[in-house]
């Protein structure tokens, strides 16, 4: 009988990693002004909203900021309610339902 071919390895284009030496944490373009804006949030007093002028978050759609909120409390383990009008968003914190 002839000789089978030997199977050869494909050439690897990307490098290996271990899965639990990477950074599972999200890091968005708006990471830094919701932290901002979360700490914040933990100084302010009971009962009281930060009032964000959005002129002033450097044109991000008030949809995409809503979400990056909500998603930075959620991760924070802070229970949030938002509102907004023409100029301004508002956020402040609710009590957390035991």
């Amino acid at each position: 009988m002839g000789k089978e071919p030997k199977s050869q390895q494909p050439v690897l284009k990307y490098r290996r990693v271990e899965v639990q030496n990477l950074d599972k944490g999200r890091r968005g373009k708006h990471h830094d002004l919701v932290q901002g804006i979360l700490a914040e949030l933990n100084m302010a007093q009971a009962g009281s909203a930060l009032e964000i002028p959005l002129d002033d978050v450097g044109g991000i759609g008030l949809a995409n900021l809503r979400s990056a909120i909500h998603r930075g409390a959620s991760t924070a383990g802070i229970s949030i309610e938002t509102l907004a009008d023409e100029k301004n968003f508002y956020v402040w914190r609710i009590a957390e339902s035991k």
